[in-house]
């Protein structure tokens, strides 16, 4: 059925396997497996799971994965994180350090933050949760990070 136009409620036994284009309005219930692509606006429930960036020694953090695992090299590697866009704000990003290799730290410094210049994560485990305001990023949490 390629590109076969629908007017009025869709329903299904068994379920939908393929692309879908287009906007969704209404509530979907049962389990979404792949990626989705857009907005998603309003309340999920469940386990939502991020895709993840791993990054080894100094580095620039991305800005299109929820998460960055970070391995240390030596001491101080600089993890930087750049700006979201104005239409961003509420982007969030997580940075982890994963694991530590020699006297290894990770040093994250975003472009442009509000209320602090770096956090440095210093043991394996440590990290740091950052929302980005639109204009600045700021720390929601941290795990055994120093916070400067």
């Amino acid at each position: 059925m390629a590109n076969t136009h629908f007017t009025g409620p869709v329903y299904s036994t068994n379920g939908f396997v393929g692309a879908i284009t287009g906007n969704i309005t209404g509530n979907v219930t049962g389990n979404v497996t792949g990626n989705v692509t857009g907005n998603v606006t309003g309340k999920l429930t469940g386990q939502v799971q991020d895709s993840v960036q791993n990054l080894s020694g100094a580095g620039a953090a991305n800005l299109t994965t929820g998460t960055t695992f970070c391995t240390s090299t030596g001491a101080g590697n600089v993890v930087t994180l750049a700006n979201g866009t104005a239409g961003q704000a509420g982007l969030r990003k997580t940075i982890v350090h994963s694991t530590k290799g020699a006297s290894g730290t990770i040093v994250v410094t975003p472009a442009t933050a509000s209320g602090f210049v770096t956090v440095t994560l210093t043991n394996v485990g440590s990290a740091v949760s950052l929302m980005f305001t639109g204009a600045a990023w700021v720390v929601l949490s941290t795990n055994g990070g120093t916070i400067a």
